[in-house]
């Protein structure tokens, strides 16, 4: 199994920066692609960026110019910096990643991270 864990959410001003990260572990094999979705309340889980196996990146265009996805392959790591943030930014936000285990690839997904946008 594979196991992502987050960390660097919290409380902050509009207009403020946050950096998120995810670490994955377990019996990995290989990972494919990495990325952040959030979800806000009463709202449906949405694509915030990913990077994919061969290094493609992709930003929901709520957040390009703002968000800047980063990825370690050699550590299984990936980083969300958040700049400029807005209210609207306020979600959990869950790290996904597409892994192979010990078995075919699955998608896996961490246990989610509260960031709150409010002055």
């Amino acid at each position: 199994q594979v196991q992502l864990v987050e960390s660097g959410g919290g409380l902050v001003q509009p207009g403020g920066s946050l950096r998120l990260s995810c670490a994955a572990s377990g019996s990995i094999f290989s990972i494919s692609s990495m990325g952040w979705y959030r979800q806000a309340p009463g709202k449906q889980r949405e694509l915030v960026a990913n990077i994919n196996g061969v290094g493609r990146i992709s930003y929901a265009d709520s957040v390009k110019g703002r968000f800047t996805i980063s990825r370690d392959n050699a550590k299984n790591w990936v980083a969300l910096q958040m700049n400029s943030l807005k209210p609207e930014d306020t979600a959990v936000y869950y790290c996904n990643a597409g892994a192979m285990s010990q078995g075919p690839m699955k998608s896996y997904w961490g246990q989610g991270t509260q960031v709150t946008v409010s002055s």
